[in-house]
């Protein structure tokens, strides 16, 4: 029996955690009805072609740039995805080939982030505005956090830009998350424009992106004191999470 094709859909795909978690996951657990695939798309709008080449996809994870303009070949969203605008979980249905967009990245966040949160963690600085950091807000909103979105171009009065970044705003929001790719292999030398001089050791860095294990971005938070975390485990449980919708083993 052929098997079924799970895949990750991006640009540019130069590495990608899926790819290698799924087939060292499938050879461990001896799954063999299923494969995983880096399917790596210049523009969105290929992406219906895409599943007219591969009939058997029949799940897909989606990274940076398209987990908002994905949504517009979309059939059904989960709340989640509804409420945020973001997705990096599809479900391509066998029979009806409709999809639905789901959010683990939701789950990964939360999951990875309640050990290391103190509770003089309330107030929250989110770098970037894309559709990670929707996830990481609405997670943020959850556990009764206040989160302010950071952007080198604020889109309305609600976000700042990394130049209102004061002393007084930075001591008075004690968890910062990076949603953006600065600092990402190989450019590892980068970092967001931040007032690292304000940091303390009350606060909290967290770092989506898991390689470099330790970013410029939580190398300077950590020479300040602060507590570091980066994205790896969030990684390993939001695409757990993805297995679990993809092959219906447990409650969605």
């Amino acid at each position: 029996m052929k098997p079924k094709i799970l895949g990750l859909i991006g640009y540019p795909l130069t590495h990608s955690f899926s790819k290698q978690y799924f087939t060292e996951k499938f050879r461990k657990e001896g799954v063999t009805n299923y494969v995983y695939r880096n399917f790596e798309l210049s523009d969105i709008n290929f992406f219906p072609e895409l599943l007219k080449t591969h009939p058997d996809i029949a799940g897909l994870n989606i990274t940076i740039p398209y987990k908002e303009k994905i949504l517009d070949f979309v059939d059904e969203l989960s709340p989640e995805v509804a409420a945020i605008g973001a997705t990096n979980t599809l479900v391509i249905h066998p029979v009806s080939k409709k999809i639905t967009a789901y959010n683990t990245d939701i789950y990964g966040f939360k999951q990875s982030l309640l050990p290391c949160l103190k509770p003089e963690h309330r107030k929250a600085l989110i770098l970037g505005t894309g559709g990670a950091a929707k996830a990481v807000a609405y997670t943020l909103r959850q556990l009764n956090i206040d989160a302010v979105m950071v952007s080198r171009q604020p889109k309305n009065a609600t976000q700042l830009s990394y130049t209102d970044l004061n002393e007084k705003i930075v001591k008075s929001h004690l968890l910062v998350v990076n949603t953006t790719p600065l600092g990402q292999f190989p450019e590892v030398e980068k970092r967001p424009a931040f007032p690292y001089n304000f940091i303390t050791g009350k606060h909290l860095f967290y770092d989506l992106i898991y390689n470099p294990a330790k970013t410029t971005f939580l190398q300077i938070a950590e020479n300040q004191g602060a507590i570091v975390c980066n994205g790896l485990n969030m990684l390993q449980l939001q695409a757990e999470k993805a297995w679990r919708i993809w092959t219906k083993q447990s409650a969605l």
